[in-house]
């Protein structure tokens, strides 16, 4: 089987608010989906919908080859991991990790050795007597994907896991479910808001907005063909800059609408007289010489890191620029930035879909 889990066509309907407008995904089995999107978009819908913690309006939900419209969330086969681990405080971690086992008649034996398994996977081989308020968030989420895997789901729902711990710990726990990912080769479907949690752990982001996919693809697609702005300014970090614009009459420059307006000229044609978005990310503009290609901004900002270094413009609209390493550019000065103009992105002012 190609896919393990079909949605089409599903909508979900709270009273008169629609929350999911007609969602068209495959998931393919083994694979890692992300859904990534701003608060309210109905990502985390979309994945109590798959659970059946929600119930769809209208379309169909196909897991495994079956129909679940309606199929209670015990009968389908999926694991979920919540943001608040939802673990038992009065069981040890070997009883949370064999509850869902006990309760459907797994004789004692069997549950300990698979919980015995499962830790090892996990590294929880050494805290399977200790209870959840002796545990740090990382073991806690741990052990509520262990308890998980023990099930051998179907596939795995992951709702925000991440969000309740510390940016280190974030940084750590996203390898280890991708490797756990792999290892298990488990179909799994992850839930935030972290765009560079989507990017860096997924096989396939899907983005969405007012409870519809925008986009959806490879990362590394999205981050390059971005199909409008939106997704434009969602994936990628620093975001991108958008600048209003507008291609002269004869379609051989842009002029940008900066608070001194100034043209250039991207060697391309482009639709004569028509306003534009220009989108250019931080990461792609890099400081000119006087005489080069490229625009006039004032420096409003400059902040270092070692590494890299990040100039914000006092120029309307503000732009972000990301150089490798440290830069002499002190605030109040005025720079020329330049960039390749296979790095332009162009959306059209009024639909705000892309154009290349």
């Amino acid at each position: 089987m190609t896919h393990q889990i079909e949605l089409s066509a599903v909508n979900k309907y709270y009273g008169a608010y629609h929350a999911l407008k007609d969602i068209d995904l495959s998931i393919r089995k083994g694979s890692f989906v992300a859904l990534v999107g701003p608060s309210g978009c109905g990502k985390s819908t979309l994945l109590r919908s798959l659970a059946g913690l929600e119930t769809i309006s209208s379309g169909d939900l196909v897991i495994a080859g079956k129909r679940m419209n309606g199929v209670p969330p015990r009968k389908r086969d999926l694991a979920m991991v919540f943001q608040s681990y939802a673990l038992y405080p009065h069981m040890t971690v070997e009883q949370n990790l064999t509850y869902s086992l006990k309760i459907n008649g797994v004789r004692k034996a069997e549950r300990q050795r698979a919980a015995a398994d499962v830790a090892a996977i996990t590294g929880l081989s050494n805290l399977l007597h200790r209870y959840p308020r002796e545990l740090s968030g990382g073991q806690r989420q741990r052990v509520a994907m262990s308890r998980a895997i023990i099930r051998n789901p179907q596939a795995f729902l992951f709702d925000e896991p991440l969000s309740n711990l510390d940016a280190a710990l974030r940084v750590h726990m996203r390898k280890e479910i991708r490797a756990l990912h792999d290892r298990l080769g488990a179909t799994s479907v992850y839930v935030t808001h972290d765009q560079v949690e989507a990017m860096t752990m997924a096989d396939h982001v899907v983005v969405m907005r007012n409870g519809i996919i925008e986009q959806q693809g490879k990362p590394l697609d999205l981050y390059d063909r971005p199909a409008n702005r939106f997704v434009a300014g969602f994936i990628g970090s620093p975001a991108m800059n958008f600048i209003p614009a507008r291609a002269t009459p004869d379609g051989r420059a842009l002029v940008l609408d900066l608070a001194e307006p100034q043209t250039v000229d991207l060697g391309c044609p482009l639709p004569a007289g028509r306003a534009l978005i220009v989108g250019i990310r931080p990461e792609h503009l890099t400081l000119a010489a006087a005489d080069a290609v490229g625009f006039k901004v004032d420096v409003a900002t400059v902040e270092t890191t070692g590494a890299a270094t990040f100039i914000t413009t006092a120029t309307a609209p503000e732009i972000v620029v990301a150089l490798n390493g440290r830069s002499v550019v002190a605030a109040g000065e005025t720079i020329r930035l330049t960039f390749a103009v296979s790095n332009v992105h162009l959306f059209d002012a009024a639909t705000e879909q892309s154009l290349k």
